[in-house]
């Protein structure tokens, strides 16, 4: 295979949602898997409805996934001379015509095909009787787009789709303000910037016979094209908000890890065997546009948040410390200026979290002093009964040189051996003191991890509720 260039061509409306990202991943791994070149294209042309702040939350989003670009971004409004350049060469060689129909008379058109049945689409009127253009007079740019036969689109994903070119219009290539048109600046963009494989969602296989032409009359050969299914939601409807978070950022802000995004996008379309969980380098071995699917992939939310858990579980302890810190800040919890404290901490509750927010908030008794004590656990277990035994824990615990688990365990086992108590008649009041709740880690991580002097203040604390 030739020199791979794939690229990924967002429009700069809002965020970068699923399907894009995914549509940016199966670039990213086919051209690595090749050993080609991976583009970003920012097509900002709907001068409208594109804002910097989104073109800046789709490079950032890039950048969390890890889907480095070899070359970009480019952005299409630089490169308006070109595109003129181009326009002004179809006009030349009789491929384009110019066109004077106001939007009143197209308008008009439309809605006369409507009245007989038929597709509204341009009538030819400046293409049969080239218009003499005054000086200012406002005109469009027209494709001359071939009248008989059909257009054939080779697809990896779908196969041979032809369609019927009675039933493509003359495209308007350049607005009547000069400023060319989507399809046009796609066509030229990927000329010039030599894509050999344009992979995207099927959404745009409408639009990819009308490419196929213009490739054609700017005398160029097509690169391959492969429409992958659309993602749809749990209901089988299109994805959007209803469904719920739909964009890389919302997922990156709930403390989603990029590597499980990546791993579950990747999944939805294509699969290798029955294989769930990848390293990026396996992802970049193993990827093939053979085996992405024809049907649909539907988001599943639970299954995300499954994959999402496998690596709050598997990732190392200094990963998972770093990338909670923002959470923490969120929740206007004071920065852990430690570290290993950290990783303790959430060596604790790693098991039980599935996400970095998730973990923030099981961990909410660690990371301030301000606990309230559920009412129905403190009636239930903080009673007169417990002041004894819990006054000589204190006392053992107080005592102890070594803070660590093995100690604080014997603690435990020497009062409730004089105290002739079974562990929960003592570990569940303790826990209900240190976390405000009857749920939590293992006690002695509990207390190995709060400290002795966070310990034995909250425990004092409890003492003085009982009493």
């Amino acid at each position: 295979m030739s020199s791979v260039r794939t690229r990924f061509a967002p429009s700069p409306t809002g965020y970068l949602h699923i399907g894009g990202a995914r549509t940016a991943l199966f670039n990213y791994l086919f051209a690595r898997h090749h050993g080609g070149v991976f583009i970003l294209r920012i097509e900002d042309t709907d001068r409208e409805r594109s804002t910097p702040e989104a073109i800046e939350a789709i490079i950032q989003s890039l950048k969390w996934l890890d889907l480095k670009c070899d070359e970009g971004p480019y952005f299409q409004t630089q490169r308006f001379s070109l595109y003129k350049e181009k326009v002004q060469e179809l006009l030349s060689e009789g491929k384009a015509y110019r066109c004077i129909c106001t939007p009143e008379e197209l308008e008009a058109k439309r809605q006369a095909a409507q009245r007989q049945k038929k597709k509204p689409a341009y009538d030819g009127t400046c293409r049969l009787k080239p218009p003499v253009i005054r000086v200012g007079q406002p005109y469009t740019v027209r494709f001359r787009s071939p009248r008989e036969g059909t257009t054939v689109v080779d697809d990896t994903v779908k196969g041979e789709v032809a369609f019927d070119n009675g039933e493509l219009d003359d495209l308007i290539i350049a607005r009547s303000d000069g400023t060319p048109t989507y399809n046009f600046c796609v066509v030229v963009d990927d000329v010039d910037m030599r894509i050999t494989h344009v992979i995207r969602g099927d959404d745009h296989l409408a639009n990819t016979p009308r490419q196929v032409l213009l490739y054609q009359a700017l005398g160029y050969p097509t690169p391959q094209f492969a429409h992958v299914p659309l993602i749809l939601g749990t209901d089988k409807a299109r994805l959007s908000k209803r469904h719920g978070a739909t964009s890389v950022t919302a997922y990156k802000e709930m403390g989603y890890f990029p590597e499980a995004l990546v791993n579950y996008l990747v999944r939805l379309g294509w699969s290798h065997g029955d294989q769930e969980i990848f390293s990026r380098d396996e992802l970049i071995e193993k990827f093939s546009l053979d085996e992405v699917g024809k049907s649909a992939g539907v988001f599943n939310p639970e299954k995300l948040l499954w994959v999402n858990f496998h690596y709050m579980k598997t990732l190392p302890l200094s990963r998972l410390a770093e990338d909670v810190v923002p959470f923490i800040a969120v929740k206007g919890y004071p920065a852990p200026v430690d570290h290993a404290w950290l990783e303790k901490m959430i060596r604790t509750l790693q098991e039980r979290a599935s996400t970095l927010a998730e973990l923030v908030d099981l961990g909410r008794f660690y990371l301030s002093d301000e606990i309230s004590i559920d009412e129905k656990a403190a009636k239930k277990f903080l009673a007169r009964e417990v002041s004894e035994p819990l006054e000589e824990l204190i006392q053992r615990l107080a005592s102890l040189p070594n803070f660590s688990e093995q100690q604080i365990e014997q603690a435990f086992t020497e009062t409730l051996k004089r105290k002739g108590l079974p562990l929960g008649k003592l570990a569940q009041p303790v826990r209900v003191a240190l976390t405000g709740s009857t749920a939590s880690p293992g006690i002695y991580e509990v207390i190995a991890v709060l400290g002795q002097e966070r310990t034995l203040k909250r425990l004092k604390k409890a003492l003085e509720h009982i009493h």
